[in-house]
């Protein structure tokens, strides 16, 4: 999980897929965290993307850095902890402006059910799961 989480870092950007019940949406998000053992994202309760995780938490993410690519197949929960919401806001200061931990709109979810796969130019890509 770590080296997923290395990798969702590295690369700055990563593109959530979700399902809205017709149409897969797909957007970009910033914020990875690794919390309490497991990889975190965050957003605002009330968005689309909140509600079609929430409806459909079978998702996926894609990144790019360098040469490779990393792609994860997983669900998400929505962690209602708090102290969950307070780590991720911490650890993401330059979304302040955004994000709070005693906004009850801040959401955090977790990855589960995960599976990885890094593709680099090896013949084999690296499967990873969590």
């Amino acid at each position: 999980m770590k080296r997923v989480y290395d990798f969702l870092k590295e690369a700055k950007v990563y593109y959530l897929a979700t399902f809205d019940g017709v149409q897969a949406r797909v957007r970009p998000f910033g914020t990875i965290h690794l919390y309490d053992g497991r990889l975190y994202i965050m957003t605002k309760s009330g968005k689309h993307v909140s509600d079609q995780m929430k409806q459909y938490p079978q998702v996926e993410l894609t990144a790019m850095r360098g040469d490779d690519w990393i792609r994860v197949t997983c669900c998400v929960t929505l962690d209602p902890r708090r102290e969950a919401v307070a780590s991720m806001v911490n650890a993401h200061p330059h979304l302040a402006q955004f994000y709070r931990a005693d906004d009850p709109a801040t959401e955090v979810f977790y990855l589960s059910h995960a599976t990885a796969i890094i593709y680099s130019d090896t013949p084999t890509p690296l499967t990873i799961t969590f």
